[in-house]
């Protein structure tokens, strides 16, 4: 079995296939989508800073990932990148921001991940690819299966401003976000 929690060093860097360009101002669907943490959350609705880290899926220590997972640019390190913001969690609160990861996996999928994790903010499920499909987010396949490639929003009262995109390593991407935000907030 993998480590999740580690990165490969050979890792393969995605490069910007300008996908999400035209995200930069794009206001977020008025949707709701399953948390982790009890209601569905609408981020169009939320005020103030939000932080939504989109990536493709957490692997689960008792099955094997899709092969040739490591060798596809970008998919490999979605829990090193979830452990990155669960470790930074008080900073980017400090700076106002609301912590949120994203992906189409179930919400149970997803709240196995949470819990053994131990991650204090909500992962939200777009199994249905609503709110992916509405910002027309970048997706690959793989196995027979749909994913997000890993992008990150910062959007201000439903509004992105700011997006990180190719995530390359993803274990750095809240150090990026706190960075980004200490110049802009």
């Amino acid at each position: 079995m993998p480590q999740f929690q580690t990165l490969p060093a050979n890792l393969p860097a995605p490069v910007d296939d300008g996908a999400c360009r035209h995200l930069l101002h794009a206001t977020l669907p008025d949707v709701a989508l399953a948390s982790t943490q009890g209601p569905a959350v609408n981020l169009y609705q939320l005020t103030g800073w939000s932080v939504i880290y989109v990536y493709p899926m957490t692997g689960q220590p008792d099955k094997a990932l899709p092969d040739g997972w490591d060798s596809i640019p970008g998919a490999r390190g979605c829990t090193p990148q979830s452990c990155g913001f669960r470790d930074h969690y008080a900073e980017l609160q400090q700076l106002g921001a609301h912590v949120f990861g994203l992906s189409t996996q179930t919400n149970t999928y997803q709240t196995e991940a949470a819990t053994r994790l131990h991650l204090p903010f909500a992962l939200l499920s777009d199994h249905q690819f609503v709110f992916a499909e509405a910002l027309q987010l970048p997706t690959f396949e793989v196995d027979q299966m749909r994913l997000t490639k890993r992008v990150t929003l910062l959007v201000l009262n439903g509004r992105i401003e700011h997006y990180i995109y190719p995530v390359f390593p993803p274990d750095q991407n809240a150090t990026q976000v706190m960075d980004w935000l200490t110049r802009h907030v």
